[in-house]
């Protein structure tokens, strides 16, 4: 599957929204601070960001958080068209990709959703079939 291109003003409102959650990430345990935005089908653009806890297993990832939030906007019909994701610790900007559990989470959403991120080379724009090989629906 291909993922469709976005434009440039798209990609900009997106990655501009998921470093505008950085801010908001609540990262007291690993100061690794991530955003995530999303944009859907509809054009609708949701972001969410990390939230740690204590009890380290009821941590929600930035990107889980804002696919939450674009079901709650748009209903279970909701279709990811792209996702963008930022992240920083005390050092500055850091490369991220989504993990594992968030990239099913996406696939979900959208199974032909374009991913941007920041590269250990710079930033990528990568399908999330391509992240997710033999990412799965039921």
């Amino acid at each position: 599957m291909t993922a469709p291109p976005l434009a440039p003003d798209q990609q900009q409102r997106l990655l501009e929204a998921a470093q505008a959650m950085l801010d908001k990430a609540y990262a007291r345990f690993s100061h690794f601070q991530v955003g995530a935005a999303i944009l859907t089908e509809r054009g609708g653009v949701y972001a969410g960001c990390n939230v740690e806890n204590s009890s380290y297993g009821l941590t929600i990832c930035a990107e889980r958080s804002a696919v939450f939030a674009a079901v709650g906007a748009e209903g279970p019909e909701m279709k990811i068209r792209a996702i963008a994701v930022c992240a920083r610790n005390q050092d500055g900007d850091q490369p991220a990709s989504p993990c594992g559990a968030c990239r099913q989470v996406i696939f979900e959403f959208g199974p032909e959703a374009l991913v941007l991120f920041q590269g250990p080379s710079g930033p990528q724009q990568v399908a999330i079939s391509d992240l997710l090989p033999g990412g799965f629906r039921l």
